[in-house]
């Protein structure tokens, strides 16, 4: 019996990125950091519900059938959202609790992160791929 992999269409994954990317700037040129609360709201929603808004928006505008498209891994994606959550929240607190250095550590970090993914190097993936190996290793030696 053979497990079918999830995916998700590298098209939507770079527009959830991309949609970050652009919330934290727009937050940032306008000093309205409850724009953070909209990329904050649709992870939220993919990780709670499955069903991440800016997604499902982005997958009428597909050409082709979402298999065609090169293939994101579902699990890696959630933990990438897991951290890109964690950032928005603390960007946000921050920003409204007036620790605004700790807002803007919060939210260079997740727009760095989406960037750089953007660019080709998922940085959560090497997170993620890091601390399997470190489980396995310590695993291995208990």
């Amino acid at each position: 019996m053979t497990d079918k992999i999830q995916s998700v269409p590298q098209p939507l994954v770079r527009t959830n990125q991309w949609f970050i990317v652009i919330s934290v700037v727009a937050a940032w040129l306008t000093g309205f950091e409850w724009i953070l609360s909209l990329p904050l709201a649709a992870g939220l929603s993919g990780l709670l519900f499955g069903y991440n808004p800016v997604m499902r928006a982005a997958r009428h505008f597909l050409k082709k059938d979402s298999s065609k498209y090169i293939p994101e891994d579902w699990e890696q994606q959630q933990f990438n959202q897991k951290i890109a959550v964690i950032c928005l929240a603390g960007g946000l607190v921050s920003f409204a609790s007036g620790y605004t250095g700790l807002g803007y550590f919060f939210t260079i970090m997740v727009a760095m992160a989406a960037f750089i993914a953007i660019l080709g190097f998922c940085i959560g993936c090497f997170i993620r791929f890091q601390w399997s190996k470190y489980k396995a290793k310590h695993a291995s030696t208990s």
